[in-house]
């Protein structure tokens, strides 16, 4: 008897390579493998935190040494389209507006999409996105056209930084059933050292590439595009899906009891996931810490240096009173403190994230607000002391736990919408911090003008506000006391769950597929090796930062 192979039997027995079915691991893949190739994308699309770098070379392109003013009369329209005229920092800074408005509607938008193609394809795509981006800025650089910037790495780049954020994360906690909290830290915490890796080489590169007619920005953002490609490809190609239900070797899932009442086995569609209440509370809790954090983050390196003054260099004046030299020192300070802070952000990410795996998500968002509280009532107290290095400490803590906030949140989804569909609710939850990016600089931005107006001392100016941000964190408690499990009649039900899985290519539904492994010994070499490329960037970029921070312990 013989068997005849059809057009569409090679077609199912040779899927895509850029497809989910592709992908599916085979028994003893070691899934180790899959963080570094998450922190690869992260650390590149990351960089979008450390664009600033660029706004005071770019001011400048055509005058090289000084601004080439426009016109007074000159519209702002006029200004899009001129390339006569040099470009003012507010007119730039819309790029940085443009990547996190855009990074939170594609994530929305196109994360269900991304749970069906898989995290390779999405990659793939994250990375045209955020490469092609810059290429496209690096025209717009080159013929000074600032709507080509806006369009290449504002429209095109953030919709890369949303599909590159979110590819990940539901592959991260299908492969960590036992350590979702620390998984998603791992990848996220990339996303926090991007800028710490980012800046410094955008900053070598600018300086490589300057002459005495060009400021270096656009050869900057080739090479940058190149380096990044290569990464973000490598890191798409590596990704690897587990099979439908896999475990690791020996592990058994919690049984249902108390104590962990929040986490369900069972699955919320994204489409039903986001008319929850509970969705609406935690994206009440993220917003909320996040404009606490994004805010101070901000204005960092002002606050400290306003607070204390001449405190910071043994000067007993006002900051209204010193002279260069001694604003100059105060700044370099400034500089250190806000390195400190990225790394306590960074840091925060995976040591919170880890931490949620014991405590438990809605506890460490628990400590998150109440710890934060005392915190913000406590620092114009410490300010008004002089005591410097309370204040620094107090910030630390506080940045640690807005970076903890991102990485914590989509193990606290997994817990209570499910695997299935996670990282397509993700993706709509980071809705919340396109607008905590608004709430928090407009809050802290505002009310610190509008003190100083009212004449206000400017070591005084920042009070008002943080009592405000504390009492942020008092609503954003509330919110997080008021999440429950999600009730049942928003679960799919066994045949909703079984199409959600044909849809999305999963396989393990079978009996011939294996569902429980341990990493073959022989991988072990591979998965250090992927460790590496991506650790010693990343430990390169806190040895910088660790210079430059030192100056704050002199």
């Amino acid at each position: 008897m013989t068997t005849s192979i059809t057009a569409d039997d090679l077609n199912v027995a040779q899927p895509g390579f850029l497809s989910k079915e592709r992908i599916i691991a085979k028994p003893g893949f070691n899934r180790w493998l899959v963080p570094p190739a998450a922190l690869a994308i992260h650390l590149c699309i990351g960089m979008a935190y450390g664009f600033s770098v660029f706004w005071l070379p770019l001011s400048k392109a055509l005058g090289v040494t000084k601004p080439v003013a426009c016109a007074p009369d000159m519209s702002f329209i006029s200004q899009v389209f001129s390339s006569q005229c040099d470009w003012p920092i507010s007119m730039l800074g819309w790029i940085y507006t443009l990547f996190f408005i855009f990074l939170g509607c594609s994530a929305a938008i196109w994360g269900g999409w991304l749970e069906h193609a898989g995290p390779r394809k999405a990659g793939v795509v994250s990375a045209l996105c955020w490469c092609g981006g810059l290429l496209i800025s690096a025209l717009g650089i080159y013929t000074h056209q600032i709507w080509l910037m806006w369009v290449g790495s504002g429209v095109i780049g953030g919709i890369g930084l949303g599909l590159g954020y979110i590819s990940p994360v539901s592959t991260l906690i299908k492969w960590f059933p036992d350590k979702r909290g620390m998984a998603t830290g791992m990848a996220i915490m990339g996303f926090g050292g991007g800028a710490m890796v980012g800046a410094p080489l955008a900053a070598a590169l600018m300086g490589h590439f300057a002459t005495a007619d060009s400021v270096g920005v656009w050869q900057s953002f080739l090479v940058m595009a190149a380096i990044y490609f290569v990464f973000m490809i490598g890191g798409a190609l590596s990704y690897r899906v587990p099979p439908t239900g896999w475990k690791p070797e020996g592990w058994t899932a919690p049984a249902k009891k108390a104590s962990n009442a929040m986490i369900t086995h069972r699955h919320v569609h994204v489409n039903v996931a986001w008319k929850t209440p509970q969705f609406r509370l935690v994206w009440l809790v993220l917003c909320l810490n996040v404009s606490a954090g994004i805010g101070i983050l901000g204005m960092a390196s002002p606050l400290l240096q306003e607070v204390f003054g001449g405190k910071l260099i043994g000067v007993d004046l006002p900051f209204g009173q010193l002279d260069a030299g001694q604003l100059a020192s105060i700044a370099a300070i400034a500089a250190g403190f806000t390195g400190l802070l990225s790394l306590f952000n960074i840091g925060g990410r995976f040591f919170w994230a880890s931490f949620s795996d014991y405590l438990g998500r809605k506890n460490t968002y628990f400590v998150f607000f109440a710890l934060g509280f005392a915190l913000y009532a406590l620092i114009p107290n410490l300010g008004h002391l002089g005591n410097v290095a309370l204040f620094v400490a107090a910030f630390c803590i506080i940045l640690s736990m807005y970076g903890g906030g991102f990485a914590t949140v989509p193990a606290y989804l997994a817990d209570l919408f499910g695997t299935q569909m996670v990282g397509a609710i993700h993706g709509r939850l980071l809705t919340a911090w396109a607008a905590a990016g608004v709430l928090g600089p407009v809050l802290v931005n505002y009310l610190r003008e509008y003190q100083l107006s009212i004449g206000v001392e400017r070591a005084a100016a920042y009070d008002i506000t943080l009592y405000i941000l504390a009492g942020l964190l008092v609503l954003g408690f509330l919110c997080n006391l008021l999440v429950r499990p999600v009730a049942d009649k928003y679960f799919m039900t066994d045949a909703e769950l079984a199409a959600e899985q044909a849809l999305g290519h999963d396989k393990g539904a079978d009996n011939s597929t294996v569902l429980e492994w341990k990493a073959a010994p022989g991988t072990k070499p591979l998965a250090v090796a992927a460790w590496l490329v991506v650790g010693i960037p990343l430990a390169w970029g806190v040895w910088v930062t660790l210079q430059k921070t030192a100056v704050l312990f002199h």
